[in-house]
């Protein structure tokens, strides 16, 4: 295990100094391809459980620490994260192999450093986990590696009890989920499909979503996806999906589409009769999109580049879904580097937010639907976005986006009360006969 834990140091590193995604840096790296899947597991494991335990890890570093860790050389700090993080939260690896394979990799990386590794290790081995007093207004944050603007946020927005639920499940594991492909199986024949390739799969929310719970290998690597059997979508954002309610024949924009998973809900409900314009502003994202497309089937999907935030003059739709760019602050499970931006960084996304949405609804026909959503839980990303689009136009009604779940017209999902990705959800329909 220990070129896996090299290999988590060199991520970490590369995290810590660039400010990149964990995610993206663990997918498609070379240097990860010649492991064992079980060696890469541990990779990701280690990668994902110091970003999201940061300030968990720091403060109990600093606990033995006689200076700020802000004095430390980043390859030393980096490496007693890693230690840390195994003696702290990983039950399957022995503390002394935390401790003696942490050091070994100092020893080779920045030797110097070796001494103040192994006593500090060895420190919180004996200690176990520390943090401050239930009363301490640092306990959240320190217990849920969370910043307390953030807390203090979501406290004065959700409640306490909301917001402590939300920390709770953003240190959980993220579940996959597959939507199913209705043009190419159904849901019991892609059950079995994924139980025969070594999948245990259970029910999703819905008939047409199942969560894979254990997966003998990377999802894109399973013979069922590369046949385009399904596709792999949280229930939020199939929800979103739902909401939008386009139908065989329509015309549809998705204006900000990439990768794809939206789009390609669409096409499916729409049983890939009609036209859906999958937009996003880089070329690169854009070819994501068509091959997934490809993958699938689908035929209608019509990817192109386009900045949804300007007008352009590319016609009239059924439906317009104005999925936006967006804090992410529904997703922070999935990457946890977002709950460490600050504060400042999230003031400017409601006018753009604003904007895409204005440029939306220039989009829809007379009696059509405009679905605005973000993977967000922030109330001046959705809310305040909502209002101030109502505010400037007469064309628009807000309408319940999934009357099933009440008649609420601006929806928010929790992870902790929906079991899906934190997630915001608003539909209009313009004026007029469709």
């Amino acid at each position: 295990m220990d070129r896996a834990r090299t290999a988590a140091f060199e991520i970490l590193l590369r995290l810590q100094k660039d400010g990149a995604y964990s995610n993206l840096s663990l997918e498609g790296n070379a240097a990860l391809a010649p492991m064992p899947a079980r060696d890469r597991a541990f990779v990701a494991s280690l990668v994902y459980g110091v970003t999201e335990r940061l300030l968990t890890l720091d403060y109990n570093l600093s606990l033995y620490l006689t200076k700020p860790l802000s004095r430390l050389q980043p390859e030393v700090l980096c490496l007693l994260r890693l230690g840390v993080c195994q003696l702290l939260f990983f039950d399957k690896v022995p503390p002394s192999a935390a401790v003696n394979e942490t050091v070994q990799l100092a020893k080779r990386r920045c030797g110097y450093a070796a001494g103040l590794v192994n006593a500090v290790l060895r420190k919180v081995a004996a200690a176990g986990l520390c943090l401050p007093k239930e009363d301490d207004p640092a306990f959240r944050s320190v217990k849920y590696s969370c910043p307390q603007w953030l807390i203090d946020r979501w406290d004065v927005q959700y409640g306490k009890e909301n917001t402590d639920g939300i920390l709770e499940t953003s240190l959980l594991p993220a579940p996959v989920t597959a939507r199913v492909n209705p043009l190419r199986t159904t849901p019991q024949d892609l059950r079995k499909a994924l139980t025969a390739q070594g999948a245990a799969v259970s029910d999703g929310p819905a008939p047409e979503l199942l969560t894979l719970e254990k997966l003998p290998c990377p999802v894109d690597e399973l013979p069922a996806f590369c046949a385009g059997w399904f596709h792999v979508q949280d229930p939020a954002s199939f929800f979103c999906v739902k909401a939008l309610d386009a139908r065989p024949g329509d015309t549809v924009f998705d204006l900000c589409a990439a990768p794809g998973g939206k789009t390609f809900g669409i096409a499916e409900e729409m049983q890939d009769q009609g036209l859906v314009r999958a937009f996003d502003l880089y070329e690169s994202r854009v070819k994501l999109i068509a091959g997934g497309a490809k993958r699938l089937g689908l035929t209608c999907v019509q990817p192109a580049v386009q900045d949804a935030s300007r007008p352009a003059g590319i016609g009239l739709a059924d439906r317009v879904l104005c999925d936006v760019p967006c804090a992410g602050l529904g997703v922070i499970r999935r990457k946890p580097e977002i709950k460490y931006k600050p504060e400042e960084s999230l003031r400017l996304l409601p006018a753009l937010q604003l904007s895409i949405l204005q440029n939306g609804a220039a989009c829809v026909k007379p009696g059509g639907r405009l679905i605005y959503s973000t993977c967000s839980l922030s109330g001046a990303e959705n809310e305040d976005v909502c209002a101030a689009f109502l505010s400037g136009t007469g064309d628009f009604r807000p309408v319940p986006p999934l009357p099933q779940r009440g008649e609420d017209c601006m929806l928010t999902l929790f992870p902790h009360k929906d079991g899906c990705d934190g997630f915001f959800i608003a539909a209009f329909e313009k004026r007029g006969d469709r």
